[in-house]
């Protein structure tokens, strides 16, 4: 019985931190999309003294990487807390 209770509140707990870590990676995600597509429409738009800040927008790095494994930690996380009946407590407790 304890060993239950325990294996539910490590799911129950892993759901609820898996969700808001793949949030935030997701939202990195969308943000480095956001400065390569700035970079992109500034290097089009011609360098007109703006080195600098053209220089420091360039590869933002492997957004989609970081996207894809945000959403599989939000599906993980979601799921979990799912599986694990948290907005009931603990199965079988009444």
């Amino acid at each position: 019985m304890a060993v239950q209770k325990i294996r539910w509140y490590v799911k129950a707990q892993l759901g609820v931190l898996l969700l808001p870590a793949g949030l935030c990676l997701f939202g990195e995600a969308v943000i480095r999309r956001g400065l390569e597509q700035l970079a992109a429409s500034a290097q089009v738009a011609g360098s007109g003294g703006s080195g600098v800040a053209l220089n420091f927008l360039k590869a933002p790095g492997p957004w989609f990487w970081y996207g894809t494994l945000g959403l599989i930690l939000i599906n993980a996380g979601v799921g979990l807390m799912i599986e694990s009946g948290l907005l009931r407590g603990y199965p079988g407790r009444r």
